[in-house]
């Protein structure tokens, strides 16, 4: 069993064929996937898109690179929706959001403050609702860090971690987990392979990032028709098998111990399948 802890299946190009998505992930092992939102604008879908297949969970949060155009309303409504979603045993978590440094008209001052203020206003959210987040770390990892140290309650998912030992510690020490996907099957991504390889496994859980972050054997600028999805996990965990030397089988059942771990209505929710199923 393997569970797709990242994954955008409400973007445009998988809506019409969802229902055949989930099944090839399904057919691979994938037991569930987790959908984060963005934006306001896709809360209400990715809520829907969770209750048409019982593999699928979600999130609500607003994404660093969204924080531009939001405002204050986004919050509020995003606060209204989580009150609201509470009682939903598929709402797993705040996210998708954290820091973008990476993208250079995010990195003016106006837009750091914003981006800053936009991510601490949802770790508090986490706080009070105790749900776990998924962490857009890019280029951010210190100053991410800084603000989780003023939440320690708050735990969840560093989603597509690409940080330094010592920062990937840091991260762990506070209750994270870290998400590792199509990037580490790179072999020029010598330092996401090292981590992958040096941290002990209780840390990681799987992601795909679909359709986003393909793998190595997927080539989507040369052919649009191979763009990743949440079926790729299976060779994926694969991959992590083999740079650690494991069976694949001890990744996929300690991937999925993690990530039932640290988001813990996710646990409920596949509990509450496997005694109706």
């Amino acid at each position: 069993m393997l569970i797709d802890t990242h994954c955008h299946l409400d973007a445009e190009i998988f809506l019409e064929s969802t229902a055949e998505l989930v099944a090839q992930a399904r057919a691979n092992g994938v037991r569930h996937i987790v959908i984060p939102a963005v934006t306001h604008a896709n809360f209400s879908l990715v809520q829907h898109m969770a209750t048409q297949h019982v593999e699928l969970v979600y999130a609500l949060g607003i994404h660093p690179l969204y924080v531009p155009e939001a405002t204050e309303a986004d919050l509020v409504e995003l606060e209204q929706r989580l009150e609201q979603a509470m009682p939903d045993p598929r709402l797993v978590a705040i996210g998708e959001i954290g820091l973008d440094f990476f993208v250079p008209e995010l990195t003016t001052p106006e837009m750091v403050e914003k981006q800053t203020y936009f991510y601490e206003t949802q770790l508090k959210l986490a706080r009070r609702f105790d749900l776990p987040v998924l962490l857009h770390v890019r280029r951010s990892q210190d100053h991410i860090l800084k603000y989780l140290r003023r939440y320690p309650t708050v735990s969840g998912i560093a989603h597509a971690f690409n940080g330094s030992h010592q920062q990937a510690q840091q991260f762990i020490d506070l209750g994270f987990a870290l998400g590792f996907g199509g990037a580490m099957t790179f072999t020029r991504a010598k330092q996401i392979r090292r981590l992958a390889t040096e941290l002990d496994l209780t840390h990681l859980v799987l992601e795909t990032d679909a359709p986003d972050i393909g793998p190595a054997w997927l080539d989507a600028k040369r052919h649009p028709d191979q763009y990743n999805r949440p079926s790729e996990l299976g060779a994926i965990a694969q991959v992590l098998a083999d740079l650690r030397q494991q069976p694949v089988s001890v990744i996929h059942a300690q991937t999925t111990a993690t990530a039932l771990r640290v988001l813990p209505r996710l646990a409920h929710w596949h509990q509450q399948c496997q005694t109706h199923s």
